[in-house]
C-alpha cells in the first residue's frame, strides 16, 4: 500500500462487504463500509468536498472560520478537514447527539454550540438556523451550509457513485441500494449519477419513523408536521433544498428500536459495528430483501461506525432505560431496578475495599452510591458525599476502609411495598434499597423512577 501525505488522502475507496449470515431472502446483499473513512463515516466525502470547492472559488483561505449545523457526523468531517487545513471551525448540533461524537469534536479542535433537539425548522434555536445566526453575525465567517451547498451531492455524484459501480461490476453489477436522507447529498448525487450509467438500480430510502420523508415518497404528502426520533443523522421535517427525490419509487418507515436492534444484529451476525443510521438502512434493507421473488444484488451503506454511540445502543441498560429491550414483569420493585443484583449487574464494593476503590468504580460507571456487600450480605452503603466528607482536609484517607465511611444503618424497602413509598426515601435525599426478607435485590434512584414512568407512558 501506498504512504500518503495526509489523512485526507484516505477518504473514499472504502471497502464491500458481502453479508454471510443475515437473511435476505433471495437476495445478496452488500455493506458499503462508509465506516472506515478517517473520520469514521461517509460524511468525511462531504466535507472534504465543500471545503476544496469553495478554496477553489476563492471563498475561503486558511485562518477563516467556518460555520456550520450538523447532526454529529458532517461536523466530525469539516472538523477533520478544517483541522488539516488550518480553519477554525464553529458546529451547532441537536443535544440528542450521542456525547462521544461530542467529545470528538472537540478533541479534534472545534467549537460546539449544542442546542435543542425538540424544535423545528423556522425555531430560532433549531440547529441549521442558529448557525446561519452565528455565521452572519461572526465577522468574515463563511457558512458551509451542507443542506443548500450543491457541493455536497456532487461529492456523490462524481465519487461515491462511480466508485459503488466500479466495485459491484466485480460481482456481476448492481440491482438496488439502500440509503438514508439528512441533507440529501448522498441521495442526490448517486441519483444524479445513476441516471446516466445505471438507470435500472432500484433507489431505496430507509427513514425514521417521525420523518416527513417516507410518506413524501410513498403517498406523495408533505407532512407539516414531524415527529422526533433518536436515530442520529437522518430525517427530516422539511426538503432539503438540494435534495431530488424524483428516482426514489419506495422508501419504509423504521422505529428507532428496530434501528437499534438491527445494528446490534450486523454487529452480532457479521462482526461490522455500525451506528444508529445503519441500523435503520439495515431494517430497511432486509425488509425490502423479503420482499423480492428474484435475486437481486442489494448494497446498503454502513454510514459510520458504531464507535459513537458505544454509551447508546451499544449500552444494554440505555436500551432497557429507553424501553427498547423487553424486560420481564414481575408486577412489584423489581420492575424499577435497572441493574440487578442477581444478575451481577449492581455495581458493589466490600467493606475492606480502599474508598479510593469506590471512587474509582463510582467514576467508572456514572454512579453515585454504591452497596457495601460482605459476601451476600448487605451491611452499608457509602455515596461520592460519605467519601468526600471523610477524605476533605486529608486526602491520605482515601487509603481507608470503605468500613470507616459507610452509612450502616440502613433503611430497607419490601420489594412488595407501592410505588408510592420510593417518595419519602427520595424526599430525604437517600437511593431506595430493595430487598426480599434479608436478600438484597437492588437500588432504585430518582431517575430510575423517571424511566420506569416514562415506560410506561410509551
Amino acid at each position: 500500500m501506498p504512504i500518503h501525505a495526509s489523512v485526507l488522502d484516505l477518504i473514499a475507496d472504502t471497502p464491500i462487504v458481502k453479508a454471510q449470515r443475515l437473511d435476505a431472502g433471495v437476495c445478496e446483499l452488500y455493506f458499503k463500509l462508509e465506516s472506515q473513512n478517517p473520520g469514521g463515516s461517509i460524511k468525511d466525502r462531504i466535507g472534504l468536498s465543500m471545503i476544496e470547492a469553495a478554496e477553489r472559488r476563492g471563498d475561503i483561505r486558511p485562518g477563516d472560520t467556518l460555520v456550520e449545523g450538523t447532526a454529529g457526523n458532517t461536523g466530525i468531517g469539516l472538523a477533520l478537514v478544517a483541522q488539516q487545513k488550518g480553519y477554525r471551525l464553529i458546529l451547532v448540533v441537536p443535544d440528542k447527539m450521542s456525547r462521544e461524537k461530542i467529545f470528538n469534536l472537540k478533541a479534534m479542535g472545534a467549537e460546539v454550540v449544542l442546542t435543542r433537539s425538540d424544535v423545528a425548522k423556522g425555531h430560532p434555536e433549531y440547529y441549521q438556523d442558529l448557525a446561519a445566526r452565528i455565521a452572519a453575525e461572526t465577522p468574515g465567517a463563511y457558512f458551509i451550509n451542507q443542506f443548500g451547498n450543491p457541493d455536497n451531492p456532487a461529492a456523490h455524484e462524481h465519487g461515491t457513485g462511480p466508485e459503488i459501480l466500479r466495485q459491484m461490476a466485480e460481482v456481476g453489477g448492481l440491482d438496488a441500494i439502500v440509503f438514508g436522507c439528512g441533507s440529501s447529498g448522498t441521495m442526490t448525487g448517486l441519483s444524479r449519477h445513476f441516471a446516466a450509467h445505471a438507470p435500472g438500480v432500484e433507489m431505496i430510502l430507509a427513514d425514521p419513523v417521525g420523518s416527513i420523508l417516507a410518506e413524501y415518497i410513498n403517498q406523495g404528502t408533505l407532512s407539516e408536521k414531524s415527529g422526533s426520533w433518536m436515530v442520529e443523522g437522518i430525517g427530516e421535517d422539511f426538503l432539503p433544498s438540494i435534495s431530488d427525490f424524483s428516482r426514489v419509487r419506495k422508501a419504509y418507515a423504521i422505529s428507532d428500536k428496530e434501528s437499534f436492534l438491527a445494528a446490534r444484529e450486523l454487529l452480532s451476525a457479521e462482526g461490522i459495528l455500525g451506528g444508529s443510521s445503519t441500523g435503520t438502512l439495515l431494517a430497511a434493507a432486509l425488509k425490502y430483501c423479503r420482499e423480492q421473488t428474484v435475486p437481486k444484488k442489494v448494497l446498503v451503506f454502513v454510514c459510520d461506525t458504531g464507535n459513537k454511540y458505544l454509551s447508546k445502543m451499544y449500552n444494554d441498560y440505555w436500551l432497557l432505560d429507553n424501553g427498547f429491550v423487553e424486560r420481564e414483569q414481575h408486577g412489584d420493585l423489581r420492575d424499577l431496578i435497572l441493574r440487578p443484583y442477581s444478575r451481577r449487574d449492581t455495581v458493589v464494593v466490600a467493606p475492606g475495599d480502599l474508598l479510593m476503590t469506590a471512587y474509582q468504580r463510582m467514576k467508572l460507571y456514572d454512579v453515585s452510591q454504591l452497596p457495601v456487600m460482605d459476601g451476600e450480605t448487605l451491611v452499608g452503603i457509602v455515596d461520592e458525599s460519605d467519601v468526600l466528607l471523610h477524605v476533605y482536609g486529608d486526602e491520605a484517607r482515601f487509603r481507608d476502609p470503605v468500613s470507616t465511611a459507610m452509612v450502616s444503618k440502613l433503611d430497607r424497602l419490601d420489594v412488595n411495598s407501592p410505588i408510592e413509598a420510593l417518595l419519602p426515601v427520595f424526599d430525604r435525599g437517600q437511593v431506595a434499597i430493595v430487598v426480599d426478607g434479608e436478600r438484597f435485590l437492588g437500588l432504585i434512584t430518582r431517575i430510575d423512577l423517571l424511566n420506569y414512568l416514562r415506560r410506561r407512558v410509551q
